[in-house]
């Protein structure tokens, strides 16, 4: 049928086929490498795989929308799988050593193109899957046990098979012995990709433990400093105190802040690792063998205070940054205040030179009218002297008749015209 697919309904389909285990054979060799990406080079990964599909005589240039392959070469078989943060390269291939000789599957991978992989190695891990009919787990567990060394050991899978590790780095690798009794191919494989999943996410977990450290060195100081301008925000005694005190505020505020903003994700993707962690852990099925730490066990003593801790500095990063906002909005509002009080009294000399202007103005308005009349007067005087041969008027008289007269047009001209502007003024626009 002609639908309209969606531009992403593929892709998302393919997602739960992500990153599928390997089946896997005992006995089997399998060397980890998780690889930070390179900022400089973010598609460096994908190229270099190319460089390897063009070795194996298959020149392939892998897609910009890959997120694992599987890569087949003549003695090795090469997963690799990109990840947010990291790209990790597991190397499968059949010993031909016995076990416990250091054999290991990069040693069949070529070398100079396994060192040239772009970016930063995070963790490293050999794995040697065994059988039990070859390794008997009671004899190899007492012989990996040494005074003084912590040896995980456990089994797993409702107890198909055994785990054995210490969660040390020996020349640069950690290392994994699973001894195999009764799992298929493909719980083998499911089962390693477990046990490699919760090295790397244990190590991205705790990526976010040295900037705790440095963080809290931050919140020491900070929240003294804050202590310390609340102080001096009691004690003000001015404006310019409070001001000052309103300045250094905003300046922590903003310190804190970015430490919040440069560390929010670091934390929020441990605490997200972490989750997978303890997955993962519950996805091998673990039992308890006498005397010997789980990897639970392991977990929970080690990676848990840890990430404990992160979750702690998290938590009083943003307890930090709500008290340095609520103590800059009491600061603010005393400010505002003050400034209120200031306006109050700028108002007020307003108000009362207004008064006095209003005074000076209706001092102005009662000279105006005297002058007014007295002009209008003369105007009566010399207009009854003209007219005086016509009618024989007295003129003094007339103009001391005129003078009440003109001072009474002119008051009530002046009250009409005040009234009207005091009108329009108060009129809406």
């Amino acid at each position: 049928m002609n639908f309209t697919q969606h531009p992403l309904r593929q892709r998302l389909n393919d997602e739960v086929h992500a990153r599928p285990p390997v089946p896997l054979e005992a006995p089997m060799l399998v060397s980890f490498l998780a690889i930070l990406h390179d900022e400089a080079r973010p598609d460096g990964d994908r190229a270099h795989l190319g460089l390897l599909y063009e070795r194996l005589g298959r020149p392939v240039e892998p897609s910009a929308e890959a997120t694992h392959l599987l890569i087949e070469g003549k003695t090795f078989l090469l997963k690799w799988e990109r990840h947010g943060e990291f790209s990790t390269y597991t190397f499968f291939a059949n010993p031909h050593q016995p076990p416990g000789t250091g054999e290991h599957a990069l040693a069949f991978a070529p070398a100079d193109w396994v060192e040239a992989i772009p970016g930063q190695l995070l963790a490293a891990t050999h794995l040697e899957l065994l059988g039990s009919p070859e390794v008997d787990p009671r004899q190899l567990m007492d012989a990996l046990t040494a005074p003084g060394e912590t040896v995980v050991a456990s089994r797993i899978a409702g107890s198909a098979a055994w785990v054995f590790t210490d969660f040390r780095i020996h020349n640069g690798f950690s290392r994994f012995i699973v001894v195999n009794e009764s799992l298929d191919r493909l719980r083998a494989g499911r089962t390693v990709q477990r046990l490699l999943e919760v090295e790397i996410y244990r190590i991205m977990a705790l990526l976010a433990f040295p900037v705790a450290k440095g963080v809290g060195r931050l919140l020491n100081r900070a929240e003294q400093e804050l202590a310390d301008l609340i102080d001096r925000m009691g004690s003000a005694r001015s404006p310019e105190d409070e001001r000052a005190v309103l300045n250094d505020l905003t300046r922590l505020a903003a310190e804190v802040e970015h430490s919040v903003a440069s560390t929010n994700y670091r934390f929020g993707a441990a605490a997200a690792y972490y989750r997978l962690v303890q997955q993962r852990v519950g996805e091998l099925k673990e039992s308890h063998v006498s005397g010997m730490p789980t990897i639970r066990g392991f977990m929970e003593r080690r990676l848990a205070p840890a990430l404990n801790t992160c979750n702690a500095i998290a938590g009083r990063q943003e307890d930090l940054s709500a008290r340095i906002a609520r103590t800059s909005q009491l600061l603010r509002t005393r400010v505002d205040i003050e400034l209120e009080r200031q306006n109050q009294e700028v108002l007020s000399q307003m108000n009362r030179r207004a008064k006095l202007q209003l005074r000076l103005q209706e001092t102005v308005e009662g000279l105006s009218v005297v002058v007014l009349t007295y002009y209008g007067s003369q105007l009566v005087q010399y207009l009854a002297k003209g007219t005086k041969d016509l009618h024989h008027w007295n003129t003094d008289v007339i103009t001391a008749v005129s003078i009440p007269i003109i001072a009474g047009l002119v008051a009530w001209g002046t009250h009409r015209m005040r009234k009207k502007l005091a009108a329009e003024e108060e009129a809406p626009h």
